[in-house]
This record gives structure tokens, sequence and C-alpha cells, in this order.
């Protein structure tokens, strides 16, 4: 790359990378745009699919409520709608920025095996689909569907398209979001949820850091990348909300011990006080806007 395809900056670091979730071992190159700060994979496998085996973490078990389950979770959400919260799950505030009916159309890309589809339909949503190239099948309920899809596949067009750290594992941030414009109705929003090269973990620990996972993330941007993105684009940058965890600290801690996130269990590696801390830690890089992952809200302007 001898131009940035965000920010046409023409100065990079080069920047060698390991597969740490499973650890493989394999070894991979990127390079970090010193004009946006955002990190690109150079060379991108060929075959992605053999780093998304059947025990990564978004094809977990499905969980399925029951009829009086569904119903609770319904009337919760009509509660939370009207000021009133009672345990609310996080994907509230994931959702609570936006403007949404329970008829608004709604694209998950990477959505896994659909937990929050069925989450957001058993909380009254009615047109609800869910788009991932590496589930094992299509699938289809009253509320939501499955579509075993790229997103460049996507031929429909919707009130709301989400990235729930989807947007990192696709080739290209610039034909993403050429291809996303697309598929918005007029007025439409994005919900784009990513890690960022803003975090604090990510200066001090570079290639050690949790979040830049080789060779899944193939582009990781900073705040400044998503506001270029953005305004090229023809999309309103509305809101911008940090919600990193407390795996920033101990997946990097797991990362530089030399052990994989995968058949490592961090109760074992982690006393209660030190998990305490990481948690707290998180709160405040949020606060700082220092955290290794964010939320950005789009709204596609009137043409």
């Amino acid at each position: 790359m001898k131009e940035c395809e965000i920010c046409q900056g023409s100065e990079f670091k080069d920047i060698v990378a390991q597969e740490r979730m499973y650890d493989t071992g394999d070894i991979f190159n990127y390079i970090e745009c010193e004009s946006c700060q955002a990190l690109f994979l150079i060379d991108i496998p060929a075959d992605l699919g053999k780093y998304y085996p059947s025990n990564y973490y978004s094809f977990g078990p499905f969980n399925r409520s029951n009829a009086l389950l569904a119903l609770l979770k319904k009337l919760r959400y009509k509660a939370f709608c009207r000021g009133l919260s009672f345990h609310s799950p996080v994907y509230y505030d994931w959702l609570s920025p936006l403007s949404l009916n329970p008829k608004s159309k709604i694209a998950d890309i990477g959505c896994g095996n659909g937990q929050l589809l069925a989450e957001m339909a058993y909380s009254g949503f009615k047109q609800l689909n869910g788009y991932d190239p590496f589930v094992k099948a299509a699938f289809s309920s009253k509320n939501f569907s499955i579509y075993k899809k790229d997103f460049f596949e996507i031929d429909q067009k919707f009130d709301l398209v989400m990235f729930h750290h989807s947007f990192e594992h696709l080739p290209s941030p610039v034909e993403v979001f050429k291809k996303l414009v697309t598929i918005l109705n007029p007025e439409g929003q994005v919900l784009i949820r990513v890690p960022v090269t803003d975090a604090q973990v990510w200066k001090e620990e570079h290639t050690y850091w949790f979040q830049l996972d080789a060779p899944r993330h193939l582009f990781i941007p900073n705040t400044k990348s998503m506001e270029i993105l953005g305004e090229r684009f023809g999309l309103e940058l509305f809101n911008t909300t940090f919600d990193s965890m407390d795996s920033q600290f101990w997946g990097t801690a797991l990362y530089k011990k030399g052990k994989p996130l995968v058949g490592t269990d961090i109760h074992q590696e982690f006393s209660r006080q030190e998990l305490t801390e990481f948690r707290n830690k998180a709160l405040q890089y949020n606060k700082l806007k220092i955290g290794d992952q964010a939320c950005f809200y789009y709204k596609k302007k009137a043409q």
C-alpha cells in the first residue's frame, strides 16, 4: 500500500503480528498509517475460514427463551423505552442512541449464531436479518432470518445496519462504506462497534494487544479514521461511545504469558482482585476515551 485508502497518507509503520487466540504461531504483517492511525493487514490469507473454527466464540450455543421468558423480555424492553430499567441487558445501551420502532428493518452483519437477533426479536422487533458467511447453514424463524452470505452479496435495504465487532473482519473499509450507503434506506442509521487504535493498551503493549487478533482483524481504525469515512460517504457521525471491557487487560496479559485465549481459564490465571481491578480500569479508560473499542453511530444524510 503506497497510500492510505482512508486519508491518503503516505507514511506507514510496519508491524509484525502473531496469531494468538489459538496460538497457531502463524505470522502476519500489518501497516499503520501515521496520519489517521488505522491498521491494515497486508496479504490477507486466501483461506480465512480456517481461522474461524467451530469453537470460535460467535458460533457458541444458541439459547432459546420459552414463551413466558420471551414475554417478560418484551415487557422489559417496553419498560426501558419508557425510562424504566430492570437489570437491562447491555444491548439496550447499544440501541438507545438510535431511532427505532418494532417495524424497523434491521441487518446484523457478522451475526454468528444469531443470539442478538433472537434477543431483539423477543424485545418486539419484527424485521431482523443476519448475515454471516461462516455460519453452518441459513436459518429462519418468525421475526428473524440468518443468511449464509458475505456482506457484499446483500441486496436488500435497511433502516439500521449493525456491525458488532464484524467491521474489522471485512477487507477494505472504503469498499465496505461504499456498499453500506447503497443498502441504507433514506435517513437510515448505522451502528459500528469496533476495536480502535486510540487504545492505551495498544500504545503500551503493541503486538500483544488482545484486539489486534491477527489475522481475523483485517482492519482496525482510529476514531479519526471513522470520522473521515463517515464524511466521505455522506454519513453523519452523530454519536461515539467507548464501550471497552476488561478483556483488553486480561486478554493482553494472557498473550504476554504466552497463553492462548481459547482453552485458558482466566480464573486460574488471575485472582479475583485482579479481575475486579481490570473491570474498574476498563470503566475508567472508557471515560477517558482511551479504551480499546468504541460504538460509532451514523445517520444517512438527506440527499
